[in-house]
């Protein structure tokens, strides 16, 4: 495609980007082997080894953790109350959508304590194993300390497209918005009215402005990272798009990224 080609100018020393469609990698641009922080995209594969402990019924979405009134549920949609970096509680279970890091870092940790499982090994069993994510590595906290390359992660986003490692009805309830009507901030973007959040994946919604692009349809969902990252599955359109950078993600990357996000919509509906 050749809207990937438009990665090679992009402000930053090393960049590598993949499309996906239902079928598997459609094109890639750049070293896709190339190992690159993922910082909060990590927060998918977490919450996709969260999900399987889940359907293993080693946990449950209603197991209380973190705060009093707290669940799995409020932790992996950011509803909790939690804190950005820290434990405390900024709002009680259900009021705001609070980004949090801290909250990802108790997933994992109840996860541990559940399976008896360090939470870097359950997630190479849970789900890099399976997908035959062989680069990938949790080597810091569970909520941006994730290192992947292109490769492991369109064969993630290919799960995301058409579910494998989860239950359907699992898979189904991570892309629907959670505890709907929060309003709360995307970290970059600012405080949207509603601020919508599946089970560790943020949604689209009608964000404005947004890291993905205007034309990617309301039900897309994904993360990026601070690391200048970034992942997104949009299941209208049939479609995921990963891009990997190693330049801190900043004014460099709006609007470039939704522009070029943009452009990647509109070349695979031609």
């Amino acid at each position: 495609m050749t809207v990937l080609d438009d990665l090679s100018r992009w402000p930053v020393d090393n960049v590598a980007g993949a499309i996906i469609g239902p079928g598997g990698v459609v094109s890639t641009a750049g070293d896709t082997s190339r190992v690159y922080e993922l910082a909060s995209v990590t927060k998918l594969l977490v919450a996709q080894a969260v999900l399987v402990a889940v359907d293993e019924e080693a946990i449950d979405l209603s197991t209380p953790v973190g705060l009093p009134g707290a669940t799995v549920r409020h932790l992996l949609s950011h509803a909790s109350g939690m804190a950005f970096d820290s434990r405390e509680p900024q709002a009680g279970p259900g009021e705001q959508r609070i980004y949090s890091s801290a909250g990802f870092e108790t997933l994992a940790e109840l996860v541990t304590a559940h399976t008896d499982i360090a939470f870097e090994d359950y997630l190479g069993e849970a789900v890099c194993e399976p997908l035959g994510m062989t680069s990938t590595v949790l080597a810091g906290p569970a909520g941006h300390g994730a290192r992947s390359n292109v490769d492991d992660l369109a064969r993630f986003a290919g799960d995301l497209l058409a579910p494998r490692l989860l239950a359907p009805e699992t898979a189904a309830a991570a892309a629907t918005v959670q505890f709907p009507g929060l309003d709360g901030f995307v970290p970059g973007y600012g405080k949207h009215r509603p601020c919508d959040w599946g089970l560790g994946y943020e949604i689209r919604g009608e964000k404005s402005p947004h890291w993905t692009g205007s034309e990617n349809s309301p039900s897309t969902f994904g993360h990026f990272g601070q690391a200048g990252t970034f992942l997104w599955v949009d299941p209208v359109l049939g479609a995921a798009c990963v891009v990997l950078t190693d330049r801190p993600f900043g004014a460099w990357a709006k609007p470039l990224w939704s522009e070029f996000n943009n452009a990647v919509v509109n070349e695979l509906r031609r």
